[in-house]
C-alpha cells in the first residue's frame, strides 16, 4: 500500500530534479462506435470521447494539487482510427474529418494531445489503412492536438515494405504541408517496429485492442533525479552505479503508481501500466545524455555511450518492475535529441552522429527520435532510415521507432525551434548514398528464424 509518506520522501526530487509525472493518458476503446455512416461514426467518437475525459483534466490538476506533484500533460489515446472509420470512411478527406473532430473534442476536455490516428500494418494494408496513412500530412497540418503512428513491423510478422516505402513519402509530405511551422508536423508522427498496446506517451499512443474500454496509463520521468543519484557514487564499481540507478527507478516508480491509482479511483477507470521512461525535457539538468556523462563520458557519442546506455536502461526496467505490479508501455530511457540538451551539445561537438544514435536504439526503449534533417532529404532515403530501425526492433525482438524531421528550407549546421517539450534542435547530416532500388523492392521482409515460438 503506498501512503503519503513515500511521496514525502520525493519532494526533492520534485523541487529540485525536475521528476515528474509526463503524463496521465486515458484510453478508450472505439470499437463500438462503428458505423457506415460518418457524420453518425464521429458522433458516436466525439460524445464517446467527451463523456469518458470530461473529467481528466480536473482530476489530474486535483491530485497534482494534493500531492505536491507535477503532472505535466494529460492526454488521451484511442483505438486506431484506421480500425474505427474503416466502415465509413471512403476517402482521405473523410479521414481528416475525423482528424479534425478528434482535434475539437480534444480542445473541448482540455487535454494537451489525443493519440490514436494510427494505422497498424506490419503485414499489409487494407483500403482503410491506406487511406488513412495518405491523409496524415493533410490531418496533422489542419489540427493542433492529433498525434499519429504506424505499425510498421514486428518481429511475428517481418517488416511491410511497401508501407515503409510509403512512409518515405509521408513523412516528406507532412514536412511541406507544415513548412510554415518548420514541419512541426513531423513531431506528432512516429512509425513503429512492435509497438506495444500500451504506450501512454506520444506521438505513438494508441489505445490497443487488447485493452479494456477504458483504461487509465501513467508516464513517469526523471532524468535529472537518476543523474543526481548517481553524481554521489563517482568513482564507484558497476555493483554500485546499477544498484544505485536500480533503487532511484524504484522510488520514481511508486510516485506513478500512486498518481494512478488516484487517477484510476477518483476517474472510476481501471488502472493499466506505469511506464518509468528516463524521457528528458529542454530543461537544463534534465537530460538523459548527461547521465551518460555522469556515468564517465565526455559527450554521449563517445566510445562506450552504447554500453552506458545498455546499464542505464536495464537498471531503470529493474527498478521499474519491483516497484508497480503493471509496469509496460515503453519504460527504459529515451534518446530524443531536440528535447534533451545534453544530446544537442553532443551533436554540435561532433560526438553525436545519427549512425551512432541508430546504434544506441539497440538498446534504448525507442528508437531515433526528434531528429531534425536537412529538408532536401530525399523519401526514399528516409524510407531507408526507417527499414534499418525496424530491423533493430525485429531482429532484437524490442519496440523501435523514427520520428524524423525534414525540415523544409534548411540545411546542416542550421537549428530548429520547436518550442516547448519539443525544444530545438540542429539539423543533423544524413548519408546521402543512395538506397533507392533496395527501397523499391516491393512486398515485406520475412520475420527472422526466432520468431517461430509456440
Amino acid at each position: 500500500m503506498i501512503n503519503l509518506f513515500e511521496v514525502v520522501e520525493t519532494n526533492e526530487m520534485i523541487t529540485k530534479e525536475n521528476l515528474d509525472v509526463r503524463t496521465i493518458t486515458l484510453g478508450i476503446n472505439l470499437l463500438d462506435c462503428i458505423d457506415s455512416d460518418l457524420k453518425k461514426l464521429k458522433e458516436k467518437i466525439y460524445n464517446k470521447i467527451y463523456e469518458a475525459a470530461k473529467d481528466l483534466v480536473k482530476t489530474g490538476e486535483e491530485i497534482s494539487r494534493e500531492f505536491g506533484i507535477p503532472i505535466v500533460n494529460k492526454r488521451i489515446s484511442l483505438t486506431p482510427i484506421a480500425l474505427v472509420g474503416g466502415s465509413a470512411c471512403k476517402s482521405t478527406e473523410d479521414f481528416v474529418s475525423i482528424a479534425r473532430m478528434l482535434d475539437q473534442v480534444a480542445h473541448q476536455v482540455g487535454v494537451n494531445f489525443i493519440g490514436g490516428y494510427s494505422a497498424l500494418v506490419s503485414k499489409g494494408m487494407t483500403g482503410a489503412d491506406e487511406l488513412l496513412i495518405r491523409s496524415i500530412p493533410k490531418a496533422l497540418s489542419c489540427t493542433e492536438r492529433v498525434c499519429s503512428s504506424v505499425n510498421l513491423g514486428s518481429t511475428k510478422t517481418g517488416i511491410n515494405m511497401d508501407a515503409v516505402r510509403l512512409m518515405g513519402k509521408i513523412i516528406k509530405e507532412t514536412a511541406r504541408y507544415t513548412e510554415e511551422q518548420d514541419s512541426l508536423g513531423c513531431a506528432k508522427l512516429v512509425v513503429f517496429c512492435n509497438a506495444p498496446d500500451d504506450n501512454p506517451f506520444m506521438a505513438g499512443a494508441f489505445h490497443g485492442v487488447t485493452e479494456a474500454d477504458k483504461i487509465i496509463n501513467v508516464g513517469v520521468s526523471g532524468p535529472g533525479v537518476v543523474k543526481n543519484a548517481i553524481s554521489k557514487v563517482r568513482g564507484e564499481s558497476f555493483e554500485v552505479l546499477c544498484e544505485t540507478i536500480k533503487k532511484t527507478a524504484f522510488k520514481v516508480t511508486r510516485v506513478g503508481q500512486l498518481v494512478a491509482q488516484e487517477a484510476s479511483e477518483r476517474l472510476k477507470v481501471p488502472f493499466g501500466i506505469v511506464d518509468l521512461s528516463l524521457a528528458p525535457t529542454p530543461a537544463i539538468g534534465d537530460s538523459v545524455a548527461d547521465i551518460l556523462c555522469e556515468i564517465g563520458l565526455e559527450y554521449a557519442g563517445a566510445p562506450g555511450t552504447t554500453a552506458a546506455l545498455a546499464l542505464l536502461n536495464d537498471q531503470v526496467k529493474k527498478g521499474g518492475v519491483m516497484a508497480s505490479s503493471y509496469v509496460g508501455g515503453l519504460s527504459g530511457a529515451f534518446i530524443p535529441v531536440s528535447e534533451d540538451q545534453g544530446m544537442i551539445d553532443a551533436v554540435k561537438a561532433g560526438a553525436l552522429t545519427l549512425e551512432k544514435l541508430e546504434a544506441m536504439t539497440c538498446v534504448c526503449s525507442v528508437g531515433l527520435d526528434m531528429i531534425a534533417i536537412p529538408g532536401d532529404t530525399k523519401e526514399t532515403t528516409i524510407s531507408g532510415i526507417i527499414a534499418d530501425e525496424m530491423a533493430i526492433g525485429m531482429v532484437n525482438q524490442k519496440t523501435t521507432a523514427v520520428r524524423v524531421i525534414p525540415v523544409v528550407g534548411k540545411g546542416v549546421g542550421e537549428t530548429v525551434e520547436f518550442g516547448g517539450l519539443l525544444g530545438h534542435a540542429p539539423i543533423m547530416p544524413v548519408n546521402s548514398f543512395s538506397c533507392d532500388a533496395f527501397v523499391s523492392r516491393e512486398g515485406r521482409i520475412p520475420a527472422p528464424i526466432h520468431s517461430f515460438k509456440n
